[in-house]
């Protein structure tokens, strides 16, 4: 039998599975809120917007990732994540996503096309999470 206490966790991306393993905790972004999950937890099936996913492990240390948006389905005894896009997030290029900030704030400021501009949005909000997790992971390491 399965211990009661742990969960299932896969992460995936076009680009790959990040993480396959069991976990004690989940935390995510949901659009309407974060989220944490933990073993038997309700059936659920959420998008998830641009930000940190963090995984614990039974044992080690907590595991860090980026996802930039995709959806969560929480099973009793297991959660999927496939994302759009997703990293690890010691992974995270800084100074690339200061540069997508501000080609995304460029081009808010043109006030291009709608589409244009829905996507400067969604690249200037994937930017933003990017880096507030990394600040985030500054903090906790001191």
């Amino acid at each position: 039998m399965a211990d009661a206490a742990i969960i299932h966790v896969d992460i995936v991306s076009a680009e790959g599975e990040l993480y396959s393993g069991p976990a004690r905790a989940v935390f995510a972004a949901a659009k309407l809120g974060d989220l944490g999950i933990y073993p038997r937890h309700a059936p659920l099936l959420t998008e998830l917007k641009p930000g940190e996913v963090r995984v614990q492990p039974p044992e080690g240390d907590e595991q860090h990732f980026f996802v930039g948006g995709g959806v969560l389905e929480v099973q009793p005894t297991k959660v999927t994540i496939l994302a759009d896009t997703a990293l690890r997030a010691k992974d995270i290029d800084e100074a690339a996503a200061l540069a997508a900030k501000q080609r995304a704030e460029e081009a808010l400021r043109e006030k291009v096309g709608h589409i244009t501009q829905a996507e400067a949005l969604a690249e200037l909000a994937r930017a933003a999470a990017q880096l507030k997790l990394i600040e985030r992971l500054r903090k906790l390491r001191g």
